[in-house]
């Protein structure tokens, strides 16, 4: 193991249980050989994702003006 990964470790020793599980449960999924998306998207999140590549593939994209504005909203 290397230095980092010890250190890693020992500070996941400290957090409570629910948040070592969650570290434990990427770790196993970086380092499984089976092919799963280490996040899982709800039903409503893949909908989502698969409406919003429609419509990249239409060539449906936001406007310079409205990209803007949602910048300007967060203080971008």
């Amino acid at each position: 193991m290397t230095e980092l990964l010890e250190r890693a470790v020992e500070a996941a020793r400290s957090l409570p249980a629910d948040m070592q599980d969650a570290i434990a449960r990427l770790v196993s999924q970086l380092t499984s050989d089976e092919d799963q998306p280490v996040i899982q998207l709800t039903p409503e999140e893949a909908a989502s994702f698969d409406e919003s590549f429609a419509q990249a593939a239409r060539g449906e994209f936001a406007k310079d003006e409205q990209i803007r504005t949602i910048w300007a909203k967060h203080g971008l």
